[in-house]
């Protein structure tokens, strides 16, 4: 599906978070409720008097599938078969779970996000000078009517009371176009992006080529950065040996943090006074060097700030508080089909996160400060999360 990177997040925090309170529901009903819930978790109304069969899977099932049918209403039989397909029956099938948990549940988060502004569309029209964002010229990027989710960053949050509460400083420090493209900082970010991110870059060594296309997923088929990010997230799950309850914990603490970082990077690209061009515009037209291209497609919305260092940001800070340190090493995977290796080894989430931050430059979609302020803005975001969402009782 052309979904964007703001709501797939969104998305996922739903589903996550949905997750969490309906798992939290059952601990509460027949065992020990450890955490708080996101919304509420409240013991099952009319619930058996005793534990049935599989029911803490039956309920995350049953949750699942009915928020993600609602949000994706064009996928159900997708959907539907995954179901089946882990469960060995039809999704119909009577469960007396489904009304007394999942349903619930999934109609509260629904409810919750029903007005968040998610749903908002409008035009976008960027200024027509150096340095402001115009289409590419790529496929899919031919007009300003192409520009992705440009009212995203108006989203209400998850977690964060604004978009704009770690909103970076650098767009604002030099707050008209002229002053931004006549910086000597701007112009040293243009020079390297265009050494570094070339196609046919001479400097990039051949690991950052392959690092610069194991983190894409970009395209349309992949599971988009969001899901490389709930994939390592699940890797680390089962590879520190999880239960149930603390791994739902987990996917919504890292959901939710995603879906913020979406929020507030979103910001960042249209809410602030520069709304940056991508390096192949500031080449080919800033530069008047038109044969430049960089090494990977780039994506249909402002550099500023980059939505794969934020959501690294974000992953790195959750995981670092879930697990009291940073220093696990793991293998992570891509889905990539332009990625020369399907794994990659990494020492930290650190070290994971700021290279994938910095394989943006190696791309050559993104300058090396979009990187740095999106790396942060996510640390920010995942740091508030985890200090204010899900909290131990």
């Amino acid at each position: 599906m052309k979904v964007g990177p703001g709501p797939l997040a969104r998305a996922a925090a739903m589903m996550n978070a949905a997750i969490y309170d309906a798992e939290s529901a059952y601990q509460r009903t027949w065992h020990t409720l450890k955490y708080e819930p996101y919304l509420e978790a409240p013991k099952y109304s009319g619930a058996p008097l005793l534990e049935g069969p599989q029911e803490e899977e039956r309920v995350i099932g049953h949750t699942a599938r009915t928020i993600l049918v609602r949000l994706f209403p064009g996928q159900q039989t997708l959907i539907n078969t995954r179901f089946k397909e882990r469960f060995g029956h039809e999704w119909t099938d009577f469960d007396i779970l489904k009304p007394l948990v999942a349903e619930p549940v999934a109609e509260r988060m629904w409810n919750a996000r029903y007005t968040d502004g998610s749903g908002a569309g409008g035009s976008y029209s960027p200024e027509n000078k150096p340095g402001a964002w115009r289409p590419t010229g790529n496929a899919g990027c031919t007009s300003d009517g192409d520009a992705v989710d440009p009212k995203w960053g108006l989203v209400t949050p998850f977690a964060l009371t604004s978009a704009t509460q770690f909103r970076p400083a650098t767009p604002e420090t030099y707050g008209t176009y002229e002053a931004l493209v006549a910086s000597p900082a701007y112009r040293a970010q243009v020079d390297e992006v265009r050494r570094l991110g070339s196609v046919n870059s001479t400097e990039r060594t051949t690991d950052q080529t392959a690092a610069a296309w194991f983190w894409a997923n970009d395209a349309d088929g992949t599971y988009k950065p969001p899901g490389q990010i709930l994939d390592m997230t699940r890797i680390i799950a089962n590879q520190r040996n999880l239960d149930v309850y603390p791994t739902a914990r987990l996917f919504a603490l890292v959901s939710l943090a995603m879906a913020d970082g979406a929020i507030a990077e979103w910001d960042v690209k249209y809410q602030t006074p520069i709304d940056l061009w991508r390096p192949v515009s500031a080449v080919q037209v800033g530069l008047n060097d038109p044969t430049w291209q960089p090494l990977g497609n780039t994506p249909c919305f402002p550099a500023w700030a980059s939505g794969h260092a934020t959501f690294a940001g974000a992953w790195e800070a959750v995981l670092t508080d879930v697990f009291e340190t940073g220093q696990i090493p793991f293998t992570a995977s891509t889905d990539d089909p332009k990625s020369p290796v399907k794994n990659r080894t990494f020492s930290s989430f650190k070290q994971a996160a700021e290279e994938d931050a910095n394989s943006r430059l190696w791309l050559g979609v993104h300058y090396r400060w979009d990187a740095v302020d999106g790396l942060q803005l996510g640390r920010n975001v995942g740091t508030y999360v985890v200090q204010h969402e899900l909290q131990p009782l």
